[in-house]
């Protein structure tokens, strides 16, 4: 037993001997470096270098130190720092402790905004310090970083900005491209500078003035410099008015423009300088505060495609020898979006709305292509491009009509256009016999004492047994009200799901989600009855409503809408909607609908129009005499079925309902067939 605590105590003395013998170690030294440098701890690193100068560097401060390789290693985007190197063996450790100097190969692996870097490059640590607090430290020198800043140098970035591409429709027609522009600027010494002609500047450019002083007012400016103020279109109306003004200078410029002006401004949207915000929003893209980005429309939902990459070039810039490229990232000019739209049916579409409040959205009811999408009226996106003041955004903020508001992809009451619907579910649902007849009395409609009061209104007496073809001839509210409630609720919402209400439409561009209601589902009876023809809580834009007579034309099924040319046609949102029979007895019907009824007004000579009227009541109550009235119309050419166009215009109650909104789509199917 006393021989074990012996043997013990001796153990331990031995440890403490070897403990007390231990000397800082190179190995663990540069590690901790290399750890500190991956994990780019630059104050650490700092701590580590040796204080001592040498031929290639003489240590500076802590904070020059710190903000220099931080700065570089942010602008140029370090990423995946990678350090490898070998741990000294025994032999060359001992070698390293008697020499006091220990060297260590090392590569370095990284990614930059260029590309990747990889070097190789040799560290030397030196012991440092009084005996009993020496320790190991990194003989730094710039070529650290990178092997060439060495012998001194500096990084130089250097971007070339990538061209946007094109936005184009189905015929290669530019929706938005580059193009000249003029630049407007001052030359100041030529310049009258007072209030007055300042004024008259800022209004021939749609600019705040107070805009112009400060531009006049920069650091840089010179009597003899130009002054950019901003891009104008070669065809600007007031180019010879600000010409005639002393000292105002038009430059050529590559700008961004938009053919059709205000007519597919919500569609193609406008770009514009990109914000602090953008930037942090999406650091990936890597934008400079000077670059443009897309701000609505097309141009913010395909912004990387158009955008492309820019090229960058990573170098060393020497004084006394030649730059050393360190890395190079070619440019890649934006791709073009080519769209389904007609630009020319785009246009003749927003002009027949002539300023009114409305929308319209026109598609190929074979292919589901979309051929226009229309919100009226609208702002001139090259006017926001360029830039306008805010008491102008705000004046159209102010506007009733809502000009900055996007109405092709909001949903509203469809009023009778959603008949048809109403009559396919009713069939399906085995309650409705297109051949019946019900007898109607009156103009009005209630279901018994628990409606209190409320009375379905139609606007024409019938006076025979009402069937499927002229309830939808005559547009009679009260024979979809009476189908909806025969069907009940549940039938009525589950037909209406099967049309895609509830869920997203598939489309490039986001449309809003269609609905039967607020919560989806139909509470009581009144709602129901309602909801039956038109009104209720239902919503749906005029793009799914378009879709929603893809059923007839198409044997039954009911297409996916395109927007992108690329993009398969002819395919299937919803399978086997309505039967075969019931979309060519729908087709029939919507033919005497235009040829007989209520949207007579769309009668052409030249070709033969099939469609469905409706006015969607925004009534307070049912005895409410004087509020909206939205007009739509659905309608289609019933020979060719190439094109269907369902638009819908703001406060026609005075202007003839739904038969007004009739007549513009017919004049239109008219002049473009």
């Amino acid at each position: 037993m006393t021989r074990k605590i012996v043997w013990a105590v001796l153990l331990g003395l031995l440890i403490l001997g070897a403990c007390s013998n231990d000397e800082p170690s190179p190995n663990e030294r540069f590690e901790t470096f290399v750890d500190s440098w991956q994990n780019q701890d630059f104050d650490k690193m700092y701590q580590l270098q040796a204080t001592q100068p040498t031929d290639a560097y003489e240590p500076t401060d802590k904070e020059a130190f710190i903000d220099r390789y931080k700065k570089i290693y942010k602008d140029i985007n370090v990423e995946d720092l990678e350090i490898s190197y070998s741990s000294l063996k025994e032999e060359k450790l001992e070698k390293a402790i008697d020499d006091g100097e220990a060297v260590y190969p090392f590569s370095v692996k990284m990614n930059t905004v260029a590309g990747g870097i990889d070097f190789e490059y040799t560290a030397t640590l030196v012991q440092e310090g009084e005996e009993d607090e020496k320790n190991w430290f990194v003989q730094w020198n710039p070529g650290f970083i990178f092997p060439d800043l060495k012998d001194g140098g500096e990084i130089a970035i250097n971007t070339t900005n990538p061209e946007r591409g094109d936005i184009v429709d189905r015929n290669q027609i530019p929706l938005a491209l580059n193009d000249e522009v003029y630049e407007v600027g001052i030359v100041p010494g030529k310049f009258d500078n007072n209030d007055a002609t300042i004024k008259k500047v800022a209004d021939l450019l749609t600019m705040d003035a107070d805009k112009i002083k400060n531009k006049l007012n920069q650091d840089w400016v010179q009597p003899d410099y130009f002054v950019p103020l901003k891009n104008i279109m070669k065809t600007d109306s007031n180019k010879d008015a600000l010409l005639s003004i002393g000292g105002i200078q038009f430059d050529n410029a590559l700008g961004r423009v938009y053919p059709l002006d205000e007519a597919a401004a919500h569609l193609i949207g406008y770009v514009g300088q990109v914000t602090a915000e953008e930037i942090e929003n999406h650091k990936d893209r890597q934008y400079n505060p000077n670059d443009i980005i897309g701000k609505r429309g097309i141009e913010q939902l395909f912004e990387e495609k158009l955008r492309g990459e820019a090229g960058i070039q990573l170098q060393i810039i020497k004084e006394s020898d030649e730059d050393v490229m360190l890395a190079e990232k070619p440019v890649k000019d934006g791709e073009n979006v080519v769209l389904t739209i007609d630009g020319s049916l785009q246009k003749k579409i927003y002009e027949s709305f002539d300023n009114e409040s409305g929308t319209a959205a026109a598609i190929h009811p074979k292919t589901g292509e979309a051929l226009a999408l229309v919100s009226s009226p609208a702002f001139n996106p090259n006017d926001m491009a360029a830039g306008l003041p805010y008491s102008m955004v705000q004046e159209m903020e102010n506007d009733p009509k809502l000009p900055l508001i996007n109405k092709f992809n909001a949903t509203y009451s469809p009023g009778s256009t959603i008949k048809p619907l109403t009559a396919a579910i009713g069939i399906k649902n085995g309650t409705l016999d297109r051949n019946e007849g019900i007898k109607i009395n009156g103009l009005t409609w209630s279901n018994g004492e628990g409606w209190g009061d409320y009375k379905v209104k139609r606007v024409s007496e019938s006076n025979e047994p009402v069937d499927l073809t002229n309830a939808l001839v005559r547009s009679d509210n009260i024979y979809f009200a009476m189908q909806a409630v025969d069907m009940g609720s549940e039938a009525l919402v589950s037909g209406f799901e099967s049309f895609g209400f509830g869920e997203d439409v598939p489309f490039s561009y986001p449309i809003q989600t269609s609905t039967i209601s607020s919560d989806g589902k139909i509470k009581d009876e009144v709602m129901l009855a309602n909801t039956g023809y038109g009104q209720g809580q239902l919503q749906i834009s005029a793009l799914h409503l378009a879709l929603s007579y893809t059923p007839f034309l198409n044997e039954g099924d009911m297409l996916k809408p395109v927007l992108l040319s690329d993009e398969d046609k002819e395919q299937i949102w919803k399978e086997d909607v309505v039967s075969k029979d019931v979309a060519k007895q729908m087709q029939e019907d919507l033919r005497k609908v235009v040829a007989e009824g209520t949207a007579n007004a769309a009668q052409r000579d030249n070709v033969a129009i099939a469609g469905k009227t409706g006015t969607a009541e925004l009534k307070l109550s049912s005895e409410d005499k004087d509020g909206q009235e939205n007009g739509w119309f659905v309608g289609y050419t019933a020979d060719q079925k190439d094109l269907l166009i369902a638009m819908m215009i703001e406060h026609t109650e005075d202007k003839g309902g739904s038969a007004y909104t009739a007549e513009k789509v017919g004049e239109l199917i008219g002049e473009v067939k």
